[in-house]
C-alpha cells in the first residue's frame, strides 16, 4: 500500500510540474505576440491615419473618434475601400461651401452664422454628398438627353389675369325710410332703376300723428302770441319752450323748414307729408305700393350712386405675394369690343372665400357714363411687384417630393449632387426664385433629373445597409444575426442598378 501510494503521488507530482511549465511558457509567447502586435498597429497607424464619419452626415470627417456634432451619434471609421474618401496627391483640399449642422439648405460661399446663431461647417469638394452622389459617363449623359442651366442672380415680376365682379360702391348706398306710421297716397318715384335727384319728391304720407302734431304746432304758436308781450316773465318763457318742443318735433320727423314756414303762414294743417330724396342715384329696391301702410322705421327704397363703382378681383392663395395695396391694373371690358380701363388696388380682404378659395382685391374706378353695370365680368390684369436681387432657377429644374424639393448640381466630370432647397416665389417666364440650397454660377440639371434621383436614392439605400468593419461588443443581437446578409442585399440592389 505505502509503495503504491508513493509512485501515485510521484506522478501527481510530474504532471503539476509539468502543467506549471507549460503554463510559464505560454504566457511568455503571449505577451511577445501581444508586444508586436501594439509595435504593428503603432507602425501600421504611421503609415495610414484612420478617420471617422457621421452616417447620418456623410460630410462630418474627424481624425480622432468621438460624437457626431450635429446629431451626437458615434462616429464610426472611413473604410479603406469605398467608404473612404480620395484625398488630392497635392496640394490642400478645397472647401466647395459651407453649410449650417442645422439645415442643409443654408449654405454660403464664406464661413459665418447659420440663422440659429451656429458656425457654419465647410463641406470640401471630395466630401460632397457621399453615397448620393451620382456619377455618369459622358456617352450616357448625352444619350440621356441632359441639359443643365446656371443659377443665375436677376429681378423677376409677374403680371396677374383674373377675373372681377363690378359691384355696388358700398359708401354711395342709402337706404330711405319712414319716421311715422300712415299710409302712403302717392308714389312719385313708381319704378326700380329710375334716377333721382337729391331733394327730388319721393312719395306722400297720410299719418294722423302728423296732423296732431301740426294742431299742437299751430296752438302752441298762438299761446306765444298771445304771452309774448306779458308782463310776467315765467309765462312767456313756458310759450316759447313749448313752441320750441312742437316744432322739433316736425322736424324730427323729416318735415322739412319749408313746410313748417307754410304751416305758420297759412295756418292750415297738411293732411299728407311728402318725403324727399335725400340722395342722388338710382332706385336699386321699390318696397312700397300706393294705399299700403307703412310704420315707422320701415324701409321704402334703396339708393345707390353709380358714379363710383369697384370691381372684386379674384386672387388665388399662390399669387398673393405679388399682389399690394396700390397696384396698378387695367380692365378689360369684353363687351366693349375690348376696351380697357386704369384702376388702382384700394384694399385687399383678409380672408378667402370658402367656395372659390381666393382672397378678393378691390380696384375703384369713375363710372360717369355708367358703363359699368354692376354684376357684370369683366377680365383684371394686375402687374404685379418686381422681387430684385435674387438667385433663379428653371422652374422644371426643382423636383418636388411634397416634404422637400431638390435640385441636381452638376459638380462636374459627370458628376451630380442632390442638394434640398428652398424656394421663393415663381414668375410667369418659369423661373423660380431660390432662397436657400445652392450658390450663383452653379449649374443645376433641368431634364432627365428624375432618373437621378432614383438612382440617387438607390446609393442612399445602399450605403445605410454597410455595417462598420467591427461591430461593437455590446450589441449581442446584431452578432447573432447572419453577416451575409446585408451583403447579399447590397449586391442584389447594386446588380439591380446596374
Amino acid at each position: 500500500m505505502n509503495k503504491k501510494f508513493l509512485i501515485g503521488s510521484g506522478i501527481l507530482l510530474l504532471l503539476a510540474t509539468g502543467f506549471l511549465a507549460g503554463y510559464l511558457l505560454s504566457g511568455d509567447r503571449m505577451q511577445k505576440g501581444m508586444s508586436m502586435t501594439a509595435a504593428d498597429n503603432e507602425h501600421g497607424h504611421s503609415e495610414e491615419e484612420t478617420r471617422y464619419t457621421c452616417g447620418m452626415h456623410p460630410f462630418v470627417i474627424q481624425d480622432e473618434p468621438g460624437n457626431c456634432p450635429i446629431c451626437g451619434m458615434e462616429l464610426t471609421p472611413l473604410k479603406s475601400t469605398g467608404d473612404k474618401v480620395a484625398t488630392p496627391a497635392s496640394g490642400e483640399r478645397k472647401i466647395k461651401y459651407w453649410a449650417a449642422p442645422m439645415d442643409p439648405t443654408y449654405i454660403r460661399d464664406e464661413p459665418g452664422k447659420s440663422p440659429m446663431g451656429m458656425d457654419l461647417i465647410p463641406v470640401y469638394e471630395d466630401e460632397v454628398a457621399q453615397g448620393t452622389t451620382v456619377t455618369i459617363d459622358p456617352v450616357t449623359i448625352q444619350n440621356m438627353g441632359v441639359r443643365t442651366a446656371t443659377v443665375t442672380r436677376r429681378d423677376i415680376a409677374r403680371t396677374i389675369s383674373t377675373v372681377g365682379l363690378v359691384g355696388y360702391d358700398e359708401t354711395r348706398q342709402y337706404s330711405v325710410n319712414s319716421k311715422i306710421m300712415g299710409w302712403v297716397e302717392r308714389l312719385y318715384i313708381n319704378e326700380t332703376g329710375q334716377k333721382v335727384k337729391k331733394g327730388e319728391p319721393l312719395l306722400e304720407i297720410y299719418s294722423p300723428e302728423l296732423v296732431s302734431a301740426q294742431e299742437e304746432y299751430l296752438l302752441a304758436l298762438a299761446g306765444y302770441e298771445r304771452t309774448s308781450g306779458s308782463s310776467v316773465t315765467a309765462l312767456a318763457d313756458s310759450s316759447k319752450r313749448l313752441l320750441d318742443a312742437s316744432k322739433r318735433r316736425l322736424q324730427l320727423w323729416d318735415i322739412s323748414s319749408r313746410a313748417i314756414e307754410r304751416l305758420e303762414k297759412t295756418r292750415q294743417v297738411q293732411k299728407n307729408m311728402t318725403l324727399y330724396a335725400p340722395y342722388s342715384g338710382i332706385i336699386t329696391m321699390k318696397m312700397v305700393n300706393e294705399g299700403e301702410l307703412v310704420k315707422s322705421g320701415m324701409e321704402l327704397f334703396k339708393i345707390a350712386d353709380l358714379s363710383t363703382i369697384w370691381v372684386y378681383a379674384d386672387i388665388y392663395e399662390n399669387e398673393l405675394p405679388w399682389v399690394e395695396v396700390g397696384q396698378e391694373a387695367k380692365i378689360r371690358l369684353p363687351f366693349a369690343g375690348g376696351k380697357t380701363l386704369s384702376a388702382k388696388i384700394s384694399y385687399i380682404y383678409p380672408y378667402v372665400e370658402p367656395k372659390t378659395r381666393t382672397v378678393k382685391a378691390r380696384l375703384e374706378l369713375a363710372n360717369p357714363g355708367f358703363e359699368l353695370k354692376p354684376d357684370m365680368y369683366v377680365n383684371v390684369r394686375i402687374k404685379g411687384s418686381e422681387v430684385r436681387d435674387v438667385l433663379t432657377v428653371p422652374v422644371e429644374a426643382v423636383i418636388n417630393s411634397g416634404e422637400k424639393k431638390i435640385v441636381f448640381a452638376a459638380l462636374g466630370d459627370g458628376r451630380f449632387e442632390p442638394r434640398q432647397i428652398k424656394v421663393g416665389m415663381q414668375d410667369e417666364e418659369g423661373s423660380m426664385q431660390i432662397v436657400q440650397g445652392v450658390l450663383e454660377g452653379e449649374r443645376v440639371v433641368t431634364s432627365a433629373q428624375f432618373l437621378f434621383d432614383s438612382e440617387s436614392r438607390l446609393r442612399e439605400a445602399i450605403q445605410k445597409m454597410r455595417q462598420p468593419e467591427s461591430e461593437p461588443e455590446d450589441h449581442a443581437e446584431q452578432d447573432m444575426e447572419d453577416p451575409s446578409a446585408t451583403t447579399l442585399q447590397e449586391e442584389e440592389l447594386e446588380d439591380l442598378f446596374k
